[in-house]
């Protein structure tokens, strides 16, 4: 600042300090903010010497610290920061803030004009005149905001902002699924989902639910079989030098299954991967030969699960070996009735691609017919025996013209009879079933799980402050 110097520890007794905390008014024009301006001492730079800042001007007014950390916004400390903050500090602290104000509480006879501004500001390329019923409509330029948007999903707070905007802004929502380069946006949260051990749960949770959210509409189900990317560096699994956008969506929400299925549990996660695939599965088009594998590939996971609960059901009705009499008995029944759920949402996905658009898809077809003897187990089982109707009629109808076809077969001719087939086969045949689509809903209480998220990402994402961990109720630190 100025000439003068001083410490932190002689900031409590500073004259200058004193006056400004006080309840004296002080003068635009009086010498005061010349000689207080003449102090100078060096900058913190980590949280521990905002404490000491703190401490040392407890006895002043805290809001002092808060003063000092305005001005010097910026600095790097002890705390683990998102890797955009060191870039754009002040860019990540904005976003931080406006998801805090605009999490506030939000009730019709007290509406949130931060919440109201976010769900109804329109682009300043939408030439009609603005007919708003409030007045926190405004309007700002969406292709910035995209860019923004997709360049920065690395990070929660970003990919948070997009969850908002998609869920409550019709506006936004109208003008991403209208865009022509979806994959900007899309792959950045397919990475994410794919380094699921490298991101916390909250992160992985918010980038399905927008993957959800878009699969709600007919038009980007389509477009994303319509987008061919080349070299998935981040896709480790195998070699993909050439794959639709769409495929790789089915890889990654796959994937994301297996991984839950093993490590996590969590029954909503399981939920809504399959609720977006389900809602993709009648626009499937010419899926990657790795991606019909691989949904083929969660089936026979979810049948190996299901006959292995089954074998523990049937052993504890006979009564565990060497058991005692009264030890708690494992309720298989309602593992069981999980388990059955999700085939049976897995074949319906499948029935789904196969009663709409089974010609568009014959790696599909060859992946079925390869893993035939996984469905046979199925085809009498109460649960699934409506669903398993159309999958009969397809492996019956396509093995018997392989037959015909003769033996030792290659792949590409396996394939030609598939395409061959798909033209012949009778689609009056195939049992018409309801239109699979699934919608976002929010809990009825969605505070109870965004703002501890939110305040979460504030400690974390803001070194250069202190804050006192004895003070954090919201959240625990180990989940921070």
């Amino acid at each position: 600042m100025g000439a003068n110097s001083s410490s932190i520890a002689e900031l409590a007794n500073n004259s200058y300090l004193q006056r400004l905390a006080g309840t004296e008014t002080i003068s635009e024009n009086d010498p005061f903010w010349n000689q207080l301006l003449s102090f100078s001492f060096t900058t913190h730079t980590n949280g521990t010497d905002t404490q000491l800042l703190e401490e040392a001007t407890l006895s002043i007014s805290k809001s002092l610290t808060g003063l000092w950390t305005v001005l010097t916004l910026g600095g790097v400390g002890n705390k683990a920061t998102q890797q955009g903050d060191l870039s754009s500090p002040l860019a990540n602290r904005s976003l931080l803030l406006l998801l805090v104000l605009s999490n506030l509480s939000n009730r019709p006879e007290n509406p949130n004009p931060y919440r109201q501004s976010i769900m109804s500001f329109r682009n300043t390329q939408d030439n009609t005149a603005i007919q708003s019923p409030n007045s926190y409509c405004f309007q700002i330029n969406f292709n910035s905001l995209y860019t923004a948007l997709y360049e920065q999903q690395k990070s929660d707070q970003a990919t948070l902002l997009l969850y908002t905007l998609l869920h409550q802004n019709p506006n936004v929502r109208t003008y991403v699924l209208a865009r022509t380069d979806v994959e900007n946006l899309v792959l950045p949260i397919l990475e994410t989902l794919y380094c699921v051990e490298e991101r916390n749960s909250h992160h992985v949770y918010m980038a399905l639910i927008i993957l959800l959210i878009l699969t709600e509409e007919d038009s980007f189900n389509r477009s994303v079989h319509e987008v061919i990317l080349k070299n998935i560096t981040w896709y480790a699994e195998r070699v993909l030098t050439e794959i639709s956008l769409g495929s790789l969506l089915v890889l990654v929400v796959i994937r994301t299954v297996q991984y839950n299925m093993t490590r996590t549990r969590d029954k909503y996660l399981h939920t809504n991967c399959l609720a977006a695939l389900a809602n993709m599965s009648a626009q499937f088009r010419s899926l990657h030969q790795y991606a019909a594998q691989r949904i083929i590939s969660l089936f026979a996971l979810l049948s190996k699960k299901h006959n292995k609960v089954l074998e523990q059901a049937t052993q504890s009705l006979r009564g565990p070996v060497g058991a005692e009499e009264n030890s708690p008995v494992p309720d298989y029944a309602q593992d069981l009735n999980v388990i059955e759920e999700v085939i049976r949402m897995m074949l319906e996905i499948i029935n789904s691609c196969l009663s709409t658009s089974l010609h568009h898809n014959p790696n599909l077809v060859y992946a079925l017919l390869y893993k035939r003897d996984l469905f046979e187990q199925f085809r009498t089982h109460p649960s699934f025996q409506d669903v398993m109707q159309n999958l009969d009629m397809v492996i019956s109808f396509f093995s018997h013209r392989l037959e015909q076809a003769g033996a030792d077969l290659s792949v590409e001719r396996v394939l030609e009879v598939i395409k061959q087939g798909a033209v012949a086969l009778p689609k009056d045949k195939l049992k018409k079933f309801p239109e699979l689509k699934f919608k976002y809903v929010e809990e009825e209480q969605p505070e109870e799980f965004f703002v501890p998220y939110i305040w979460s990402l504030a400690y974390n994402s803001t070194a250069e402050l202190y804050w006192n961990p004895q003070q954090v109720q919201l959240f625990t630190m180990d989940s921070s």
